[in-house]
């Protein structure tokens, strides 16, 4: 009879969590590049177009999250989270400010809001997110947010080496970046106190790193396709047509 195998001490848990860091997209030859100051305006436009996509859909994904989510102390700690990226009025929120991003590196606020810059490789891979996350359970769905433990590192990454490599971005479009470092850390803290007590078993435990993993694809796979369309010049369709020919977003 083949024995279950032990679970993890929290501490063992944790270290694992930790260790997924290596596979974060920080390490993505498209962020390297941009990161290095080898990234063409045009790729850097393309990244923040698509990337807003991925911005406007981490509210719903919050959201359905607590809506699966029987417990009140957690729906009002959760709920922070929407508020920071979809603000109260007057204040935008982290949309708001990643639409100063927009401009900042010269598109517009109307083209980067209509998504008709948004590959489908990113479209899909955002609506799996969020997809996911409407369909699990409400603990699985807030461990796949733990990719936030590694985000302070990128977001003080692009603070440092971009002002330096594009003097050409106006600073006011840095403002997202700089609200994330202190937002991050106060979400990895929720976000891992609860996956630290609900994942007890080794199984539990097996899950929710593949899980944690799942959402690392989702971050990779955003930035594979841009390197498809954008370094290799190989957008979809790009056999055919120079059109932007692919569907924008109408069978949600």
């Amino acid at each position: 009879m083949t024995q279950t195998p032990e679970a993890l001490t929290t501490e063992q848990f944790k270290q694992a969590i930790i260790d997924k860091g290596q596979y974060y997209h920080i390490y993505h030859p498209f962020h390297v590049m941009m990161y290095e100051g080898k990234a063409t305006q045009q790729q850097i436009q393309a990244w923040v177009a698509n990337r807003y996509y991925y911005q406007i859909n981490i509210p719903l994904k919050d959201a359905a999250i607590m809506a699966n989510c029987p417990d009140q102390r957690v729906r009002q700690e959760w709920i922070q989270r929407m508020i920071d990226q979809d603000g109260e009025y007057p204040d935008g929120g982290g949309r708001e400010a990643w639409l100063r991003l927009a401009e900042a590196v010269g598109l517009s606020r109307e083209q980067v809001i209509s998504e008709e810059l948004v590959l489908p490789g990113v479209r899909f891979a955002v609506d799996a997110y969020v997809n996911f996350a409407r369909r699990a359970s409400w603990r699985e769905a807030a461990s796949s947010s733990l990719t936030e433990l590694f985000a302070p590192k990128i977001h003080q990454s692009r603070l440092e080496s971009w002002p330096q490599h594009y003097p050409w971005i106006d600073d006011k479009g840095y403002e997202y970046f700089r609200s994330r470092l202190s937002q991050a850390r106060r979400d990895v803290e929720h976000g891992l106190t609860i996956t630290l007590d609900s994942f007890m078993t080794h199984e539990q435990q097996e899950r929710m790193l593949e899980i944690l993993q799942f959402k690392l694809d989702i971050l990779w796979s955003i930035l594979d396709a841009l390197t498809l369309a954008y370094v290799h010049n190989e957008a979809p369709y790009h056999s055919v047509t120079s059109k932007r020919v692919w569907h924008k977003g109408l069978f949600k």
